[in-house]
């Protein structure tokens, strides 16, 4: 079986020659392949890739987060993890209109503290799984 990074670099190769610019929500664009995909038996070790910098605590937490069905991000915080805090605060001033606008970092310690009720993130993946 190939290794793990050789069949991740072919795939990006393929998206470089091969792929549809298309926007995205950021307004940054992708390049896209449809249906692009490689598997991966377990039984050969974690598919974890070493052609890039991997932040393990920050996976780590997240996939926790995730088995725990949780999709309040105050665990995610608490450990160090904020990939979510913006998602949390947007989505935060739209379910609650009368929301004082502050600044996320302000709100994102008022979740630390447990001043603040808010840091739902609706149907995320916890709740999905």
């Amino acid at each position: 079986m190939k290794h793990l990074d050789e069949k991740y670099q072919d795939i990006l190769l393929d998206i470089l020659h091969n792929g549809v610019e298309k926007e995205d929500r950021t307004g940054t664009g992708t390049l896209s392949v449809f249906g692009k995909q490689f598997r991966h038996n377990m039984a050969d070790g974690f598919p974890l890739l070493t052609t890039k910098k991997m932040a393990w605590k920050v996976m780590v937490t997240e996939l926790l987060w995730f088995l725990r069905g949780d999709t309040n991000i105050k665990y995610l915080v608490d450990n160090g993890c904020n990939i979510w805090n913006k998602d949390a605060y947007n989505y935060y001033k739209k379910a609650n209109s009368e929301f004082k606008i502050v600044d996320i970092d302000t709100w994102i310690n008022w979740i630390k503290e447990g001043k603040s009720k808010g840091g739902d993130l609706g149907p995320v993946y916890g709740h999905q799984w």
